[in-house]
């Protein structure tokens, strides 16, 4: 279980489809990956995706301030591993690059750990569940109005319980209710609709844009403002009477602290590449414990590890991102996900995309 190799590739590669996170949306897939190599030969892997700038600042950090800690540990000792990564970071910010440079490194320690054991992580952890909920997540801000509607109904026909919708940043508020109107009256009322603000309005925006949708039966109001504004994320959850959720763009369970303390939000969505496995199954369980339910962000073909194994997992998102780039993926069939029973988190990436997309 001696770490021998680690090895840190960049992946340029074409999207299956292209997201319209924003108008004029056009920046290819930009992949992350550690290979941790061990002198018994097996290969733990770590990934990020990149939605803007920033890998190769990452793969720095990695190369620069990580893999010297870890040549010739033990790979099972992810919880020391994790430890010592954090405390070497904290006077250096606590949270960007260091934070996901140690997630990347995290999620291949438990690759191997499960590898080793020759059991898929859900079961290493303590196995919940076999399968889990996932949610059609891009019915994006950077599409038209007409073509909203048409990826909700995608969605449906596909089977999965509910979409995700985007607002704010691209369109105006009565644009916006519009749209989110003629989601509803597309798919009807049996789908469930999570509404995704990305940070765009203050609190203020936020309670009385919130009101008028609340009309449209809406799931769940998604960060509605900026991850440390945590009094005005009360003050919404307060004034509304719709589930506010965040947590994607907060750094480990530390950074989610007051939303524990003051347990408003029903469902925080903490995101694996902020934190790691070991993190994110501690985030969890303190969330259990004030009834809080977890969706992570994205990810799902990982994530359904971490749902498969804790109570209060709620769903997952799938926006369809990564899938095809691994050789034998879970995938979502009509609206679930089944929990692979391949040692460790079972992810490898193709031969072609490593080969294809690699540029360092």
């Amino acid at each position: 279980m001696r770490i021998e190799d680690i090895r840190v590739h960049l992946m340029v590669l074409p999207w299956r489809e292209q997201p319209a996170f924003q108008r004029g949306y056009a920046r290819e897939r930009n992949v992350l990956a550690v290979e941790i190599e061990t002198r018994s030969g097996h290969i733990g892997l770590g990934y990020q995706l990149y939605l803007r700038e920033g890998f190769r600042t990452v793969k720095e950090c990695l190369e620069e301030t990580m893999v010297p800690h870890l040549i010739g540990r033990d790979a099972s000792e992810v919880e020391a591993i994790w430890r010592e990564l954090w405390t070497a970071s904290l006077a250096d910010g606590r949270g960007g690059a260091p934070v996901l440079a140690l997630s990347a490194i995290d999620v291949a320690l438990w690759d191997i750990v499960g590898q080793a054991a020759g059991m898929p992580l859900h079961r290493l952890w303590g196995h919940y569940r076999a399968e889990a909920p996932a949610y059609g997540s891009g019915v994006w801000r950077g599409l038209e109005p007409d073509a909203m509607v048409e990826k909700a109904l995608r969605f449906k026909a596909e089977g999965y319980p509910a979409v995700k919708m985007q607002v704010g940043h691209a369109w105006t508020d009565a644009q916006d209710l519009e749209h989110v109107r003629r989601v509803r009256e597309a798919v009807g009322p049996e789908i469930d609709i999570m509404v995704d603000v990305n940070m765009a309005w203050t609190a203020d925006h936020a309670i009385l844009q919130g009101r008028k949708l609340e009309q449209y039966g809406i799931y769940w109001l998604e960060e509605p403002v900026v991850p440390d504004d945590f009094a005005g994320y009360f003050r919404i959850a307060d004034a509304l009477d719709l589930r506010v959720v965040g947590g994607e763009s907060h750094m480990t369970r530390y950074d989610l602290k007051p939303f524990f303390e003051n347990p408003k939000l029903p469902i925080l969505q903490p995101d694996v590449v902020r934190g790691g496995l070991t993190d994110l199954r501690k985030t969890a369980a303190i969330a259990d414990t004030w009834g809080m339910a977890i969706a992570p962000h994205l990810y799902p073909e990982l994530m359904i590890q971490l749902m498969a194994s804790i109570p209060n997992g709620l769903i997952l998102e799938d926006m369809g991102l990564m899938q095809d780039l691994f050789t034998d993926p879970p995938l979502v069939e009509n609206g679930i996900v089944r929990a692979p029973e391949t040692p460790g988190h079972g992810l490898a990436f193709t031969e072609e995309a490593m080969k294809e997309g690699r540029v360092a």
